[in-house]
């Protein structure tokens, strides 16, 4: 089939790399340009380069415009297809190719509409994540579904494993759908939409640790914010400390919430939990920690005894006077 391709970052250079490696002709790439911000210099493997190393027409967008629908005509595609392009398209540009266009989104939709997906779902405490290809309708991310993929979240992954590892599912993925649509064996299923559930954009304040969160709840918000994502952050005598690494204690630590409480094997146990004056929750032990001036440090060396609270910021907590 002849494709039209949109796409960006890491995601349309693997859907671009996997169109060409196949027998579909790629008459036009639509990416957008370079950007400063800072999520969109993550997994930022570049579409343009990779369409106009292999001889591709390139066209550079923020959004559509008429001059960019009018190109795309041109083009004369069967279908479309979108991976990680960030605006909304119109269904005069959707519905323009007989097949229509057939959207690549990095969740099992219903679930984990809208942004970060892989992120959230961790957040959250899904079991797996994975792939979609559905076709693309006028709202977000709620067109029918044709192919899917499961990856499952195991108790130590990390956001940036599995967001390798559905990146690694696009060939697949894509392919199979594109097959099934050009043998006419596609069989399209639509979303329940009371399934579904829509995550907003992140922002450095989403990253912020709210030490009320069960142990268990942190431990996965620390793994679903490892490098290159913004980490996990704190504060401890007003200033900013990144969480790079951590795990549930073993044991059960009762007091207030954000406590540096003591040492556990090889970290720093800080009270967690909500009720934790009944004592009946795990802590959370930091294992690693990063300060701004981006110093890697052992949490022990950081934290050499207890005492003191890692607060939300918003308060200059007074010196601990507390006997440790």
């Amino acid at each position: 089939m002849r494709v039209v391709m949109f796409g960006y970052q890491t995601w349309g250079h693997k859907t671009l790399e996997a169109l060409i490696g196949s027998d579909h002709e790629v008459a036009l790439v639509v990416t957008h340009p370079v950007s400063e911000q800072r999520y969109e210099s993550i997994w930022a493997d570049s579409v343009e380069d990779l369409a106009r190393s292999n001889g591709i027409d390139v066209e550079l967008a923020q959004r559509p415009t008429p001059e960019l629908i009018a190109r795309v005509k041109l083009a004369e595609p069967d279908i479309i297809v979108a991976n990680n392009w960030r605006t909304w398209l119109p269904r005069e540009l959707f519905d323009l190719p007989p097949h229509g266009t057939l959207n690549l989104h990095d969740s099992l939709l219903p679930r984990y509409t809208g942004f970060s997906p892989v992120i959230w779902s961790m957040i959250s405490g899904a079991s797996e994540t994975g792939l979609t290809a559905h076709r693309m309708d006028d709202d977000l991310d709620t067109g029918d579904v044709l192919v899917q993929k499961s990856v499952p979240i195991g108790p130590t992954d990390t956001a940036t494993e599995l967001v390798g590892a559905t990146i690694d599912l696009i060939p697949e993925v894509l392919l199979d759908a594109l097959g099934q649509i050009e043998s006419g064996t596609a069989t399209w299923t639509p979303q329940n939409l009371e399934e579904r559930t829509f995550f907003h954009k992140r922002s450095e304040r989403d990253s912020l640790i709210d030490w009320t969160w069960p142990a268990e709840d942190l431990d996965r918000f620390v793994r679903a914010l490892s490098d290159p994502y913004p980490n996990a952050y704190t504060f401890v005598r007003g200033q900013r400390l990144r969480i790079t690494k951590a795990r549930v204690s073993r044991g059960i630590y009762g007091g207030t919430p954000g406590r540096i409480f003591i040492k556990e094997a090889d970290g720093m146990v800080i009270v967690a939990g909500p009720n934790a004056h009944r004592g009946q929750n795990h802590g959370l032990v930091l294992e690693r920690v990063r300060t701004d001036d981006d110093v890697e440090h052992n949490a022990l060396d950081f934290f050499p005894h207890g005492g003191g609270y890692l607060t939300d910021g918003a308060d200059r907590a007074p010196e601990d006077l507390v006997a440790r």
